[in-house]
């Protein structure tokens, strides 16, 4: 990143550093603040009177275009590639490919069947169709990056100013600036009047800053601080000026920013557990199925039969669904939270705001309402008093040109705490604001024909004009004793975090049409204004509520130390040392690790800090949420998690933003932090479950297939098992978790999925295996009439189709019941109980599996009708195994802390 890099040739006094070549954006920005008007503009080959239509073709060669650059849209296809190809679905295109091969290509033409295969690819069409159109959905937020410089400007050229597209500047041209107006490049002031910019969007600060062309240069951490520089993305408050063009397009620092942006995105939590999840469980599959394989190969002697199952075992434990079940849950999220004034840009990040443990804040617009209110009007003894709110609307109301916020703020106030339309003054005369003497006046007539001086302006600069001071009516002389108790109460409300500027008047002050800066002389100081940027309603009760969620909040603002101390006071943030942007500079990333994690408010940051604070907290092992609503908290953003911003932020924030939040109440964050934890939970759900059910199940089949004489199920049984399942499981997102599971940040660990699969997955074998053994020596004898060794060829059918039907039933039944068991640590049923939705659906999956060897379907499947005793052993048995789960899964909760 960075400017072009430029040459300077310095004066006399820099030709002593010859040629002085620089990298960073920072030193480039140095040096043009030093340089002088003659030196600016004979670096860019430009004068007073601007380019020369040759000069500019030559300024766009060198230096390029004012474009920001922004990041490239994925093109359809690829999002069409990364829904259908995932580490799941490729082992189900591999196998549905060999699966084809083997019994249809090379099969005899007898035996050719294609249903096996119809079912994976299915499988993997209603997975990847599912995801795309989410994916497609999610990525339809238009990218309104460029709306916030879509400007034109004043700009001269051969002498003359014409107002041009922002895109055709270029470095060395002449822009004049007027109130309203956007910056829309980065400029070196040449000529100043009056100007406030305000760069809150750039830096956070709350109040508009003065710009002066000859402004004070010395040497400053954050580029906004030159006085004489002003930057794209902010706007003239006031007054007018003329700049040189410095930097333009993505040299700009708003352009490094979106620089930053464009950046390929980091791997959040949820992306790395997602991952590690797939691999861990095709680890499992790859090393299950060749053991099938192999068993089977050796003891029944048919190794293409043994093959074809092994495939068919290795689509049983592949969790094929997984995407479509993610992709369901977190668009159910989605839509949930957008019920609810909450835009989720990326699905992703739903599962990452359940995970936050860290909520990183910006102050200005994010915790406080972005406006300046008038928190006090004071008299000299610091006791409210109408009478300076008075006289102060009359300076604000009767000054001309625009007003600025303070204005706005003091207007306000009277008119809601006064009678404004019974002041019948008229406006004689006024002295207007400049930089030098920090105050403006204005002259006022009332109806009995007395005039009145009101001055304000900077509190030191009153005491300096004013001779007297007004205690309660009673105007006394300014001693030095009374200046101190005058400062020392304006220290007190700066403490708070209150900018004050005093207000003082003189009556009958001079001869009507002859005033100028030497009447504001002698004058009575009567008060003092304080003004605020208050927090919003809603922010310490959505803080304490983050808090209680096992959030922790940590302040990373541009704003100065006192206002940003006054803010988290009253949002409940305590009063803890804060930690300044200099103090970040100067720590090496180990310091400041160790830092992030015993601080909580950061003062004076620029935006490459509060990014490097953001990935260090990620490096700590924190899940990062960044709530921001500026140009310089969208590095940040893009560096957490999950970028949270406010739809009233601007437009660069809302596009490095995962979630926007279209209500300036930010109660909408705990809620967001309560969908998210659900979204995971239902998430996990169906991961831990089906994972430990499908290797219980393939456990089991490793089991029968030493003693068995023949398969323990076809491979069409396992898939068409597998199929329903599968179908059942679609209804876990429209389940709700328990109260307890939501206290907490949840995060994704692929370690414990193993666990989980361990300790959960025997325990459906052990009654997997006395269903094989109630089988093959009770209900199958029973039907066939006898021991499967002393039977007739077809008498051995039906042995195994019964045998085939009755552990389809029964798998499937302990497949999906496992699903109420595993959904909570609480006993199923009892203390907790699944959805309506979750309920019906196992419920009707269930009883599609078991009615389905009564059907003609079912026999083409290789089922046979199971005897009425059948069922009553199926009950006893689906008893005794959730009983065995409730007491396992108790022993794995309290050994490792928790169950999904």
């Amino acid at each position: 990143m960075g400017l072009v890099v430029w040459r300077i040739f310095l004066g006399k006094k820099e030709k002593k550093l010859k040629k002085v070549e620089k990298d960073t954006t920072k030193a480039n920005y140095e040096l043009f603040a030093r340089k002088t008007e003659e030196n600016i503009l004979s670096t860019f080959n430009t004068s007073k009177s601007g380019l020369s239509d040759g000069q500019v073709v030559m300024s766009r060669n060198q230096h390029g275009t004012n474009k920001i650059a922004y990041g490239k849209k994925t093109p359809f296809i690829i999002e069409v590639l990364k829904s259908y190809i995932t580490p799941f679905t490729l082992v189900l295109i591999s196998l549905g490919i060999i699966s084809f091969i083997t019994e249809y290509v090379i099969a005899p033409p007898e035996d050719k069947d294609l249903f096996g295969v119809i079912i994976i690819f299915t499988m993997v069409f209603i997975s990847g169709t599912m995801t795309l159109i989410q994916s497609v959905r999610s990525n339809q937020a238009a990218e309104k990056l460029k709306s916030l410089v879509k400007v034109t400007a004043a700009v001269k050229r051969n002498n003359s100013y014409a107002e041009i597209p922002m895109e055709e500047i270029v470095c060395g041209d002449i822009v004049k600036l007027s109130a309203g107006d956007m910056i829309p490049a980065d400029m070196r002031l040449i000529a100043t009047k009056d100007l406030f910019i305000s760069q809150s969007a750039l830096t956070g600060e709350s109040y508009p800053v003065e710009k002066r062309a000859e402004g004070k240069v010395s040497y400053h951490d954050t580029e906004t601080s030159y006085e004489n520089l002003v930057f794209m993305g902010s706007n003239v408050i006031s007054g007018s000026a003329e700049g040189a063009v410095v930097a333009i397009g993505n040299q700009t620092l708003f352009g490094n920013v979106a620089k930053e942006l464009s950046s390929k995105p980091i791997k959040t939590n949820f992306e790395i557990g997602i991952r590690k999840t797939s691999y861990l469980l095709i680890k499992f599959m790859a090393l299950m199925a060749p053991t099938v394989i192999v068993i089977n190969g050796l003891t029944k002697g048919d190794w293409m039969e043994a093959f074809l199952f092994g495939l068919s075992v290795a689509v049983g434990l592949t969790p094929e669904m997984l995407p479509m079940i993610v992709t369901t849950n977190l668009v159910k999220g989605a839509t949930a939270m957008a019920k609810k004034g909450t835009v989720i840009k990326n699905l992703n990040s739903i599962q990452n705001f359940g995970a936050i443990d860290v909520l990183c804040t910006d102050k200005t617009g994010t915790l406080t309402q972005d406006k300046i209110i008038l928190e006090y009007h004071l008299d000299c003894e610091g006791e409210q008093d109408d009478r300076v709110l008075r006289h102060a609307f009359l300076n604000s109301y009767h000054q001309t040109g625009l007003k600025n916020l303070l204005d706005v703020a003091i207007i306000a106030a009277a008119k809601d705490e006064l009678d404004t339309d019974s002041m019948k003054y008229q406006k004689v005369d006024e002295i207007p604001f400049d930089f030098e003497r920090r105050r403006m006046s204005v002259v006022v007539e009332n109806a009995a024909g007395k005039t009145q001086m009101i001055t304000k302006g900077a509190i030191e600069e009153m005491l300096h004009i004013s001779s007297y001071v007004d205690f309660k009516g009673q105007v006394t002389p300014l001693t030095k004793e009374v200046k101190q108790e005058v400062l020392a109460k304006v220290k007190e409300l700066n403490e708070d975090g209150l900018r004050v500027i005093g207000v003082a008047q003189k009556t009958n002050p001079g001869v009507v049409g002859e005033f100028s800066v030497a009447d504001e002389t002698e004058m009575v100081l009567i008060g003092y204004l304080a003004f605020l940027d208050p927090p919003k309603e809603t922010t310490k009760q959505a803080l304490e509520a983050l808090k209680s969620h096992g959030v922790g909040i940590k302040v990373l603002t541009g704003d100065n130390a006192l206002v940003t101390q006054s803010v988290c006071k009253q949002v409940g943030l305590g009063a803890e040392k804060l930690v300044s942007g200099d103090q970040v500079a100067n720590m090496k990333d180990d310091e400041l690790k160790r830092v992030i994690e015993k601080r909580n408010i950061f003062v004076k940051l620029n935006p490459q800090q509060k990014g490097r604070i953001t990935k260090l907290l990620r490096e700590n092992g924190h899940t990062v949420g960044f709530l921001g609503d500026g140009i310089n908290d969208a590095p940040a953003m893009k560096l957490a998690d999950v970028g949270i911003s406010v739809d009233t932020a601007v437009d660069i924030a809302k596009e490095s933003a995962d979630v926007i939040l279209l209500e300036k109440d930010l109660m909408i964050l705990e809620r967001g932090i309560i969908s998210g934890r659900e979204t995971f939970g239902n998430i996990m759900k169906y991961i831990k479950a089906t994972a430990s059910s499908n290797f219980g199940n393939m456990f089991s089949v490793l089991v029968a297939s030493t003693f068995l004489p023949f398969l323990p199920m076809l491979p069409l049984q396992i898939l068409f098992l597998n199929l329903i399942y599968d179908i059942s499981c679609v209804s876990i997102p429209w389940d709700r978790m328990d109260k307890e599971y939501l206290e907490k940040p949840k995060k994704w660990n692929a370690n414990s999925i193993g666990n989980f699969m361990i300790w959960l997955g025997p325990t459906s074998s052990v009654f997997d295996i006395t269903t094989y053994l109630l089988m093959y020596f009770i209900i199958c004898p029973a039907m066939a009439g006898g021991a499967y060794h002393t039977l007739s060829a077809e008498q051995q059918v039906l042995f195994i189709a019964v045998f085939h039907a009755g552990w389809f039933v029964e798998s499937l039944w302990s497949q999906t019941l496992v699903l109420h068991a595993l959904r909570t640590p609480k006993i199923p049923f009892l203390q907790s109980r699944a959805s309506f939705i979750v309920t019906a659906i196992t419920s009707l999956g269930i009883a599609v599996g078991s009615v389905l060897p009564f059907t003609e379907f079912g026999h083409s499947l290789g089922l046979a009708v199971l005897p009425s005793d059948y069922w009553i052993w199926l009950v006893v048995t689906i008893i005794a195994y959730l009983l065995l789960v409730t007491v396992v899964k108790q022993v794995y909760t309290r050994r490792y802390q928790e169950l999904l």
